[in-house]
């Protein structure tokens, strides 16, 4: 603890031993739970993002820009068609699915990828009616702006809230760090939308003539991850910093999270980015890592399955230097008490995770080829139950 803050850094990993059974469809103990985990569907090929559909179906993307879905427990062989052409150039793709909170009634998904058009780059939402094998009546919701000639660290996680609007995480597109603590922009951003796209009149800069409505909160480097708890209704977003850095933010509305006026990492040369990791009127993570792990998508346990991480913050990571793992952060009382890296036994690195409503988790694993913009086929998803 510091300054008040819930802040907690750990260059030392607190980590509890994961004692291996077997692999596979085996049991691993965790704390004084022992989990099994099971392999869903394989032969991915860098999968991105994960839906939990109603009828036990999961829809997922694969960041070449495909679109599939899985049935009773079945991968369906064929994509669903009618996906946009996505720019897929280094960190870009078809990134995110979503689905509406009344797609029992509307059939609503949201895609989130990278546009291109006239040699630059955007982030792109949009949405159609999912059919039986394609996708229906298509219609742009939003478009980041401005657009951008860099292909790396665009964000593009997005997740539905409580009232019914829709956030999307956007990066600082790698050369226009200074992007992220300006208004008229939507780089470095977290920005909330209503689900067609147009602005919530309570989002916290609509009326300010030089800035974008859309802004929920700013001053972020890379965030690829961002969800709110259920129960407490807090939103939580973790993002990637630079050598070191990586965090752990609580995010709040109008707020600024300090990229790049502040950070605990340093530049990949190894130079200073600041001299400051505080400063007056930005905001402190809960968390911080150096090294890095490479943080990606965040999720806040609730579910029966494993009632001895309620309330935590579990975390997937990318990261070589530290172990590909899922992080779990212990939080007691909005206080972090300490970490721990769960299915180390994996040995892959985990894009995203959801929880179904018996808190089983499904882990995204993209795959160990780390070829930009190379076919790979050794993606996974991962079930993991009590056992």
């Amino acid at each position: 603890m510091m300054n008040g803050t819930k802040r907690m850094m750990f260059r030392t990993m607190l980590t509890i031993p994961c004692i291996v059974v077997a692999v596979f469809s085996a049991s691993f103990a965790a704390e004084d739970k022992a989990y099994n985990i099971e392999v869903v569907a394989e032969g991915l090929d860098h999968p991105w993002g994960l839906a939990l559909l109603p009828d036990n179906e999961l829809i997922f993307t694969e960041r070449g820009g495909r679109l599939r879905i899985i049935r009773n427990g079945v991968l369906d062989p064929k994509p669903i068609a009618g996906v946009p052409p996505v720019q897929l150039k280094k960190q870009t793709g078809l990134y995110d699915v979503v689905a509406h909170p009344n797609f029992s009634q509307n059939k609503l998904i949201y895609l989130s990828f990278v546009h291109k058009e006239n040699d630059v780059n955007c982030i792109r939402i949009v949405r159609a009616r999912l059919g039986s094998d394609r996708l229906l009546d298509l219609e742009v919701v939003f478009d980041a702006g401005p657009p951008t000639p860099t292909p790396t660290q665009l964000g593009g996680r997005m997740t539905f809230l409580a009232d019914g609007t829709l956030l999307l995480s956007t990066g600082d597109a790698y050369d226009y760090r200074e992007y992220a603590q300006r208004l008229d922009n939507h780089w470095g951003k977290i920005l909330r939308m209503n689900d067609d796209g147009t602005i919530p009149a309570d989002n916290p800069f609509v009326n300010r003539d030089e800035a974008r409505g859309e802004i929920w909160s700013y001053g972020h480097r890379h965030p690829q991850g961002i969800a709110q708890d259920p129960l407490t209704k807090e939103i939580y977003s973790t993002e990637h910093g630079a050598w070191g850095g990586d965090e752990l933010n609580h995010i709040e509305k109008g707020k600024n999270y300090g990229w790049p006026v502040t950070s605990y990492g340093r530049d990949y040369n190894g130079s200073t980015i600041t001299p400051y990791t505080e400063y007056p009127g930005l905001e402190q993570p809960v968390v911080y890592w150096v090294p890095s792990i490479a943080p990606s998508s965040v999720a806040i346990y609730r579910g029966d399955a494993f009632p001895q991480w309620d309330g935590d913050v579990l975390v997937t990571t990318l990261g070589w230097d530290q172990g590909r793992h899922v992080r779990r952060v212990d939080m007691e009382n909005g206080d972090v008490v300490k970490q721990e890296k769960l299915f180390t036994e994996l040995n892959q690195r985990l894009r995203h995770l959801v929880i179904n409503p018996n808190g089983e988790i499904y882990l995204l694993a993209e795959g160990t080829n780390k070829v930009e913009g190379a076919i790979n086929t050794d993606g996974l998803i991962y079930r993991i139950t009590p056992k």
